[in-house]
C-alpha cells in the first residue's frame, strides 16, 4: 500500500471534455502542484453521494485557501458516469472528477477493494490525500463504513 513519502506511480485517466473523454495523466495532474486526492468506492453510491463528495463540495473554498491548487475524486467508474455524477451532485468546477475505469491506478497503490459479493466487482477503497508535486504528504485511509478519516474536515485540519 502506498504510504506517506511515496511517490504516485505514473497512471492514466479519463476525464470528460467538451470534446468527449480525454486521457489525463498524474503528470497533468499533480506535476508542480499541491493537490488533495479523494477516492470513493463508486459514484452515486450512498456514503460516497450523500456524505463524502458533499464535504469536499462545501469546503472547496476553503481547502484551496490553505494552498492547495485543486481537488480530485477518483472512483473505479468510467468517465460518462463520472461527469454525470459531477452534474447531479453540483461539485463540477469545483472538484475535478476522474475515471479509475480499469481499477489499475488503485491497484497501483494498494488501494483496490473486491466487492464482487455485492456485484460491484473490484473497486477503490475510500481514502483521502494530499500529494504535493506527485508525493503523498497526508493519507488517511476509511477502515469502516463511513468518511469520517477520509472526510473533508479531516483533511482541512492536516492542511
Amino acid at each position: 500500500m502506498i504510504k506517506v513519502g511515496d511517490r504516485l506511480p505514473s497512471a492514466t485517466f479519463t476525464v470528460m471534455t467538451s470534446e468527449g473523454p480525454k486521457p489525463k495523466t498524474t503528470d497533468d495532474i499533480f506535476k508542480g502542484k499541491k493537490v488533495v486526492l479523494f477516492a470513493v468506492p463508486g459514484a452515486f453510491t450512498p456514503t460516497c453521494s450523500n456524505n463524502h463528495l458533499p464535504g469536499f463540495k462545501d469546503n472547496a473554498e476553503a481547502i484551496k485557501a490553505k494552498g492547495v491548487d485543486s481537488i480530485v475524486v477518483v472512483a473505479v467508474n468510467d468517465a460518462f458516469v463520472m461527469n454525470a455524477w459531477a452534474e447531479a451532485s453540483g461539485a463540477k468546477g469545483k472538484i475535478e472528477f476522474l475515471a479509475d475505469g480499469s481499477g489499475k491506478f488503485a491497484k497501483d497503490i494498494g488501494l483496490s477493494l473486491d466487492l464482487t459479493e455485492r456485484g460491484m466487482g473490484v473497486r477503490s477503497r475510500r481514502y483521502s490525500m494530499l500529494v504535493d508535486d506527485g508525493v503523498v504528504r497526508q493519507l488517511n485511509v476509511e477502515e469502516g463504513a463511513g468518511a469520517e478519516a477520509s472526510g473533508a474536515a479531516n483533511m482541512l485540519k492536516q492542511l
